[in-house]
């Protein structure tokens, strides 16, 4: 059964200052025999047919070619190529849109304000509606922090032209400013629906951003029992048959509150925890029992 190992063009650019994860996985999903090769998603001479199953594990500038990876992933569907993480689901996760899905089953998710594209909204009654002083704004589309936006009560006015001239581009949507930011975001890793491991992410240098270009430090961490089972209920929910999912959070008040559940191209952290890489290619394995065993 040949594997394709989903990648993208210029990968250096985007894993910059990262252990090199993608590169670690392939090595070690090779020893263990499969007949996996790194695929770039969007390379127009790649013969999608000749693979059964394609891991989608890096394909980082999906959100600059929205389009363009909506048809390869039409194309994979039609070829009967099954992808982990399943289409539909990656379709649906692509979208922070999905926030109000998972919010209106009644999980709980840092609350959202969505805006359409090209629309002009009036952000002083956001503030009110949110409950909030400051507002993070962020495309729908996007990932690593692009283009996301702090606007405080204070200076909503003079802001305001600002954000209206991102939402030409593309749809945006609002949350209140969460300061436990400032005790860490908590990421979760799950493989196959099972916990693996997690590391909490720090923001640095007086910045709300946890991202390492952004100043940022990651540590290994042991979320408390309850925390982990309540992110395990958002996989459980939202990522049915996923083979990962990186559930990403902070706590309030003692409870575990969803920033984002990452199922399209996350960074999984795998060197911070000793059995990693076996828990990812254990949860191959389950979802395509017809790969080599060993």
């Amino acid at each position: 059964m040949k594997v394709a190992y989903i990648s993208c063009d210029n990968y250096e650019k985007y894993s910059e200052g990262y252990v090199d994860e993608e590169s670690i996985l392939l090595d070690y999903l090779l020893n263990k025999g499969l007949d996996v090769n790194r695929c770039i998603w969007n390379d127009p001479a790649i013969d999608w047919s000749q693979y059964e199953v394609a891991i989608l594990k890096s394909p980082w500038d999906y959100h600059e070619q929205i389009d363009a990876f909506y048809e390869w992933l039409d194309t994979l569907q039609r070829l009967n190529v099954k992808l982990l993480n399943p289409v539909d689901t990656v379709r649906w996760n692509s979208d922070k849109h999905y926030l109000a899905d998972i919010s209106a089953a009644g999980l709980k998710v840092i609350p959202s304000v969505f805006f359409d594209k090209g629309s002009k909204p009036e952000l002083l009654p956001v503030f009110e509606q949110l409950g909030t002083d400051k507002l993070i704004i962020k495309p729908c589309i996007s990932a690593g922090a692009k283009n996301v936006a702090q606007v405080s009560l204070h200076d909503v006015i003079s802001s305001q032209p600002a954000i209206h001239r991102l939402m030409e581009h593309e749809s945006y949507f609002a949350q209140p400013f969460m300061h436990e930011i400032f005790d860490g975001e908590w990421a979760l890793m799950f493989f196959n629906g099972k916990y693996s491991h997690c590391v909490l992410k720090m923001p640095g240098g007086g910045d709300f951003r946890v991202q390492h270009y952004h100043g940022g430090s990651i540590t290994p961490a042991t979320p408390h029992p309850t925390h982990i089972a309540s992110a395990a209920d958002y996989v459980a929910r939202f990522a049915q048959g996923a083979l990962y999912a990186r559930v990403d959070g902070i706590i309030c008040n003692g409870e575990f509150i969803l920033m984002e559940l990452e199922l399209v191209e996350p960074f999984l952290y795998l060197d911070t925890n000793a059995d990693a890489h076996e828990h990812f290619y254990e949860a191959v394995k389950s979802l395509s029992p017809a790969l080599p065993q060993r």
